[in-house]
């Protein structure tokens, strides 16, 4: 069997086809500052985050509400369309801005984004209108590829003021990717971790340092 387990440095070409869409629209209230502009291991996590999307997708798009703090990037920017849904609105905004039919949607704080894992669940989406994560009981709509088909039962979800984005998968058509699946790219899960609070970079930061260590070791 192939070993899929790495994160990234695939020799595939990017995907022409998709759109990789970024979510920086969160005030990080409990982390007291912007996090995404806050570095794990020298690495601001927009960058670690840049790093594995644009490998996997040739156009990105950021959706951010304070699009001054991102210029140095130099990615095309959207604000939301809708202020206040939080992810969904994000969702939303992403969906109206791509030309693509389709986007893989992330947020900026997911230091660990897996490409093996990316590339899968744009390979097995094309008869779908989202594919999914599903942990146990715990849905990812973070990490989810995302087509144009959603924004009908979206704009359905904004207009009844219900903005949890999980709500509108019961009105299309879904594919979820179990534990089982997920685990033969990304065996510790890590691919869904993110930052809320300033304690949490320091635990990853001692974990990748262990990791460091058990591969030079």
């Amino acid at each position: 069997m192939l070993d899929r387990t790495d994160h990234g440095n695939s020799k595939a070409p990017p995907v022409s086809d998709i759109a990789g869409v970024i979510l920086a629209g969160g005030k990080s209230t409990r982390y007291g500052s912007n996090k995404a502009l806050a570095e794990l291991n020298g690495t601001p996590l927009i960058e670690r985050v840049l790093g594995v999307m644009g490998s996997v997708f040739n156009d990105l798009i950021l959706i951010t509400n304070s699009p001054k703090e991102y210029a140095h990037l130099k990615l095309p920017m959207a604000e939301d369309l809708v202020k206040g849904l939080g992810p969904l609105g994000g969702i939303y905004t992403g969906l109206e801005s791509i030309s693509h039919e389709a986007g893989f949607f992330v947020a900026c704080d997911m230091p660990f984004l897996n490409e093996g894992l990316i590339r899968h669940m744009l390979a097995i989406g094309k008869d779908y209108d989202a594919v999914v994560p599903k942990i146990d009981w715990k849905i990812e709509t973070l990490y989810t590829l995302y087509r144009k088909s959603c924004l009908p039962a979206i704009k359905n979800l904004i207009d009844s003021q219900n903005y949890q984005a999980k709500r509108f998968f019961r009105m299309i058509r879904v594919r979820y990717v179990g534990q089982s699946e997920i685990r033969v790219f990304d065996p510790r899960l890590r691919a869904f971790t993110n930052v809320n609070r300033p304690e949490e970079m320091d635990v990853m930061l001692e974990h990748e340092k262990n990791t460091a260590r058990g591969r030079d070791g």
